[in-house]
C-alpha cells in the first residue's frame, strides 16, 4: 500500500529552534532517506517552496484567474512530502515518527488511492 506522509510546517516553531538543533535535524535527513531507499519503501520525496512563492489558478466562467500568494492564510503550510510503499498503515505511522523533523512539524499520513500508471 502506498502512503503519502505530508509535512505540515509551522515556521515559527522551526525559527524558535537553536541553529545547532536545526542543523542536527537537517543532517539526519539524508541518512533517513537512504535507509528508506535501501528498504525499498521510499518511492519519492519533494520539498515545497513557501506559500508566499505560490500562484493560485481558478477557472471562472471558463477563464483562468491567476493570483499570487497562498490559497489561504495560515500559520502552518504543506512543506513537502514523502511517498512510501509499505505493508500497513502502522508501518507508515512508524516511518512518519522517524522523519527527522517530526518532533517539530506535524506528519499527516494519507493512503494513496490512485497513482497515474498503476494497473489498478
Amino acid at each position: 500500500m502506498k502512503y503519502m506522509i505530508m509535512i505540515t510546517m509551522n515556521p515559527a516553531a522551526w525559527d524558535a529552534l537553536p541553529e545547532k538543533e536545526r542543523d542536527e535535524v537537517v543532517a539526519r535527513i539524508d541518512p533517513f532517506m537512504q535507509k528508506l531507499t535501501e528498504s525499498g519503501e521510499l518511492l519519492g520525496t519533494q520539498a515545497l517552496g513557501e506559500p508566499k512563492e505560490s500562484t493560485v489558478v481558478r477557472v471562472r466562467d471558463g477563464v483562468p484567474v491567476v493570483t499570487d500568494g497562498p490559497f489561504a492564510e495560515s500559520k502552518e503550510y504543506l512543506a513537502g512530502f514523502y511517498l512510501v510503499e509499505c505493508d500497513s498503515k502502522e508501518r507508515a505511522i512508524e516511518i512518519a515518527g522517524q522523519v527527522p523533523d517530526a518532533h517539530i512539524n506535524a506528519m499527516e499520513i494519507r493512503p494513496v488511492v490512485y497513482s497515474s500508471g498503476d494497473d489498478a
